[in-house]
């Protein structure tokens, strides 16, 4: 069991570096809680793989460096959509 946890934390590793997703959209694939994924990613994956945990870690920092652009841009485009429909 203890292999198959290590093997999941891992696989969810490689998808965050391959896609470079954020923990919402890691969760969403796993169909786990981005708490989950979270937690995976910052407390448990350093002790099974230090590298790819350092890989992972610039990764997130960047999501969270950027999660303000993303913020405004998803609202630029509710109040757009909104706009757009109101017209129509």
């Amino acid at each position: 069991m203890r292999d198959y946890y290590c093997q999941s934390i891992v696989e969810m590793a490689r998808y965050i570096l391959k896609t470079g997703c954020t923990v919402r959209e890691c969760a969403a694939v796993f169909g786990i809680s981005k708490s989950t994924v979270h937690s995976y990613m910052q407390n448990k994956l350093k002790y099974i793989d230090v590298d790819l945990y350092e890989e992972v870690r610039e990764v997130l920092g960047y999501n969270l460096s950027v999660r303000h652009l993303r913020g405004g841009e998803s609202t630029k485009r509710k109040y757009q959509l909104k706009k757009n429909s109101i017209e129509e």
